[in-house]
């Protein structure tokens, strides 16, 4: 190519730029930079093919008669470090002649700060699922330790306002001879019997829309009508009861290690709220949960007893034995019922 106003142009740019013929792509001209990155082999004929890494020359060829440009990405070594760049090229006119025009760019910036990106938005996702996981494992806690719509204050709000319900029933159980028989066998697999009866519990009380509100070592305490309250919270909880009982009975006829627990019932006004600052616990408040604790203590094995605020509310559905008039620490002389079964209805 005559004159010397093209090279020294070609020379003074900063990317790696050619000329080539648009019909064989024989190189015609090139800069420093472009020899540097696209280093010429021995003994081959100086054309495109031989120089530019992945060249699709028929892809070129299609392009360029459709008068569109082609463009690529390569890696090359520069001055012995790795670099990747992009490679362009396309037809243009000079002095009234067609030519191939190629140019590269170092890109290697560009690509780390696309690595960098991309690396950080992937490590934003992965903290964005890990704190996900994490709420929800928070989340499964809490509704473990409390009801849910109070979660859902406690969320929302970031406290909770202690609610006063005015009918509710309480259920209190626990087992007989629990400590002894803990020290007496193998610690892991009683807890772990102790663990799978508590569950079976749970599903129960869930059945019937009831809360359990806590465990304490071998003692179960659930509730009807809180947080939410229904008028059939006595029916609701003595069914649970009465399942309960069954579920120990089926488990004892099929088990070699019995278990036989005592339940108390009663019904009166509740106060729920959680409690604690650090370390929530949602409780229950009132005469009717101790009132149940006292009936639970008074229980034979396996009898559940009650007293005279939920027999008023059970009498109908229920069969109940009286079993005359106990003292009960702080209540006085309190008359006292069995829950046996459910009654059978007739028509």
């Amino acid at each position: 190519m005559d004159g010397e106003l093209p090279l020294q142009t070609l020379q003074s740019l900063s990317s790696a730029v050619a000329l080539a013929e648009p019909d064989t792509f024989r190189l015609l001209l090139e800069n420093a930079r472009f020899f540097a990155w696209f280093p010429s082999p021995a003994s081959v004929e100086e054309v495109l093919a031989t120089r530019l890494p992945g060249l699709d020359t028929d892809r070129l060829r299609e392009r360029l008669a459709r008068n569109r440009s082609l463009r690529w990405e390569a890696e090359i070594r520069d001055g012995g470090r790795a670099s990747t760049v992009a490679i362009e090229a396309r037809a243009v006119e000079l002095a009234g002649r067609r030519f191939l025009l190629v140019e590269a760019f170092d890109i290697s910036k560009q690509k780390e700060a696309e690595y960098m990106l991309d690396s950080y938005s992937k490590l934003v996702e992965k903290n964005t699922r890990d704190l996900e996981k994490e709420k929800e494992r928070v989340e499964k806690l809490l509704l473990n330790i409390m009801p849910k719509s109070v979660y859902e204050e406690l969320k929302n709000y970031g406290s909770t306002t202690p609610h006063r319900f005015e009918s509710a029933s309480v259920l209190m159980l626990d087992f007989v001879d629990f400590t002894e028989m803990a020290i007496a066998r193998d610690p892991s697999a009683t807890v772990g019997e102790l663990n799978d009866i508590f569950s079976a519990f749970d599903r129960i009380v869930e059945l019937f829309g009831c809360e359990r509100i806590k465990t304490i070592g071998d003692a179960y305490m659930a509730v009807s009508g809180v947080p939410e309250p229904v008028p059939e919270h006595a029916t609701n909880i003595a069914r649970v009861a009465l399942r309960m009982r069954r579920y120990i009975e089926r488990r004892n006829a099929s088990h070699s290690q019995h278990w036989s627990c005592r339940i108390g019932i009663d019904t009166g006004p509740l106060i729920g709220s959680i409690v604690g600052v650090q370390k929530y616990v949602y409780d229950i408040f009132g005469p009717a949960v101790n009132r149940a604790a006292r009936l639970e203590q008074q229980a034979e094995p396996m009898q559940i007893l009650l007293a005279g605020h939920t027999r008023a509310l059970l009498a109908d559905d229920f069969v109940l034995a009286e079993q005359g008039t106990v003292d009960l620490n702080g209540f006085g002389a309190v008359p006292i019922w069995s829950l046996e079964g459910e009654a059978l209805r007739r028509g």
